[in-house]
């Protein structure tokens, strides 16, 4: 540097044998030119976008009342057949979502929400709740349909009936038949069903008003607002002697006649404390219990020592009985009202 200052850079360079682009990039680095800040992209305009004034003009057609529950490649597809075009389908999404406005542009329906059936009964014939189910035919594809009404308080089974089709009629007959072979006070009956287009029938509707009957449906997919028909259907199905098919259904009625009679009188429920149904429905449930109570009473007596931790005592006596009941619901149900037994008391006028 000090010969450089001397005999000058070049001459330096040369008696050195050094480059001069060496010495300059050592001895005078170069400045770096001031550098912008960069742009926020949010603020960048591309030279190919819409202007302010062509993006109110799309904006506008898609709000139209015309296009207004168009999507936007509909509406860009409409516009082109008729030879217009504004811009990409594209662009109309993206000018839409810049608006906030990328939901559902079509008109919907709009349906009330399904109320959940709450139902509680505490006596028989109070809450009924019944089905149709299907059983295999002789040949594939053919069936028979059952239709099973069952009281939910003591399971009986009340009445059932099985039938090569299903329809409104029929049940309108079932459940008819079945009010005046037991004298059910209608008054006090609440029915529950699924929503099957047998239950839902204007037939089935008009006999329920009729007969001063309480209608009460499941919501839509939801199976366990109808548990005690679906529970009663299993055990029908999975009886040892269930067949995979009945080859007449005259063949299906006997079945089920010896079926329906075991249920009712033989079968001891574990909902109601290990009684038959039939004990239960016609009020012989106490005497029952009592008796099972003295049998233990005896059995104490005679061995103690083999009753380690207290006496025994034979299961609790039925409890109300409810649909979509927590159990802490039930625990007042008899000191309620009679008509209030079955929650709400309300009458549906539609499926």
């Amino acid at each position: 540097m000090e010969l450089a200052g001397v005999v000058g850079p070049a001459k330096a360079c040369e008696l050195t044998g050094r480059s001069r682009a060496t010495f300059y990039r050592r001895h005078r680095p170069p400045v770096a030119a001031a550098r912008r800040s960069p742009k926020p992209y949010s603020e960048r305009v591309q030279p190919r976008a819409l202007s302010p004034g062509e993006r109110a003009e799309v904006l506008a057609v898609l709000n139209s009342e015309r296009f207004a529950d168009m999507s936007p490649a509909s509406v860009w597809a409409t516009l082109l057949d008729e030879g217009v075009y504004l811009a990409s389908w594209r662009t109309f999404y993206r000018i839409l979502a810049a608006e906030g406005q990328t939901g559902e542009r079509r008109g919907q329906a709009t349906h009330p929400p399904h109320v959940k059936p709450e139902l509680l009964a505490a006596a028989p014939n109070r809450v009924w709740t019944w089905d149709i189910t299907k059983i295999k035919g002789p040949s594939k594809h053919s069936y028979f349909y059952l239709y099973v009404i069952l009281d939910i308080f003591s399971r009986y089974v009340v009445g059932w009936m099985l039938a090569s089709n299903e329809s409104g009629e029929l049940a309108k007959e079932l459940v008819t038949q079945t009010c005046e072979k037991y004298g059910v006070d209608t008054l006090r009956l609440t029915v529950h069903a699924d929503r099957g287009s047998s239950m839902t029938s204007k037939t089935v509707a008009m006999l329920y008003a009729d007969l001063d009957i309480v209608r009460s449906h499941s919501r839509p997919r939801v199976s366990n607002d109808n548990p005690y028909s679906e529970s009663q259907f299993k055990t029908l199905k999975y009886r040892p002697d269930f067949p995979d098919r009945f080859g007449t259904i005259a063949e299906a009625r006997q079945f089920c006649r010896r079926f329906f009679a075991w249920y009712n009188h033989e079968h001891r429920h574990s909902g109601i404390g290990y009684l038959a149904p039939a004990v239960v429905y016609f009020g012989q449930a106490e005497a029952v219990h009592a008796a099972r109570g003295h049998v233990l009473d005896a059995a104490y007596a005679a061995h103690p020592e083999r009753f380690v931790n207290r006496p025994p005592v034979p299961p609790p006596l039925p409890k109300p009985a409810g649909i979509n009941h927590k159990p802490g619901d039930q625990a007042d149900a008899a000191g309620v009202p009679e008509r209030s037994e079955v929650v709400p008391p309300q009458r549906s006028t539609t499926g």
